[in-house]
């Protein structure tokens, strides 16, 4: 029995698919401040996110001004960083009553140990697959690498989840994993999710 309680759903940016897609049992949904992506949000129209949803922006590098200015222009909830980030930056971003997730990027000689400054400055880790560039590549990494993981934060699994490995996802155990975060592989295009696809998902990790 897994023990996923939480879904994220990242790189949304058109209202419709949005809507969509906040009907839906899911927990998170991303949007990425990061200019340098492809599923960059901006121009973003409002949205109102239903009280279930926690609306997240995903950013790579920025100031806290300019991370502080997102939360108050789009209500956002939570706050998932992607770059370079400080463990100081990450306790400051929680001070403005958010969630914090610290993405690092996992290889075979990851050192586990950057992640001890972490600890207390945030809520969650994602661990997805290392890359030269920031932001996620859509490629799976070698999901054995957590069982090095030595702390008790709770994280979430991203990088290259599809329909064809979630159930190995949804088989490793580890009390700690508690999310998932889809992105890319349940998309008809850059920011542009196939709803029908995150619903298979959604079925597959509910066990219908």
């Amino acid at each position: 029995m897994h023990n996923i309680r939480y879904l994220k759903v990242c790189g949304m940016k058109d209202l419709k698919n949005i809507q969509d897609l906040a009907v839906l049992p899911i927990q998170y949904v991303g949007h990425i401040f990061y200019s340098k992506s492809p599923r960059y949000a901006e121009p973003l129209e409002p949205w109102e996110s239903p009280s279930s949803i926690k609306k997240t922006g995903v950013f790579v590098n920025a100031t806290l001004d300019e991370i502080s200015a997102y939360i108050k222009q789009f209500n956002l909830r939570a706050i998932q960083l992607h770059g370079n980030e400080s463990p100081t930056l990450c306790a400051q971003i929680q001070q403005e009553n958010v969630e914090v997730i610290k993405a690092f990027g996992i290889h075979d000689g990851f050192d586990w140990s950057i992640l001890r400054t972490y600890q207390s400055a945030v809520d969650y880790f994602l661990f997805d697959t290392r890359s030269d560039h920031f932001g996620g590549t859509g490629k799976t990494f070698g999901w054995e690498n957590l069982r090095n993981y030595p702390l008790d934060t709770p994280y979430f699994l991203s990088g290259g989840l599809s329909l064809e490995n979630l159930e190995e996802a949804l088989a490793f155990s580890d009390e700690r994993l508690v999310g998932l975060d889809l992105n890319s592989r349940f998309e008809v295009s850059p920011g542009i999710k196939d709803i029908e696809k995150i619903k298979l998902a959604l079925k597959v990790i509910n066990h219908e």
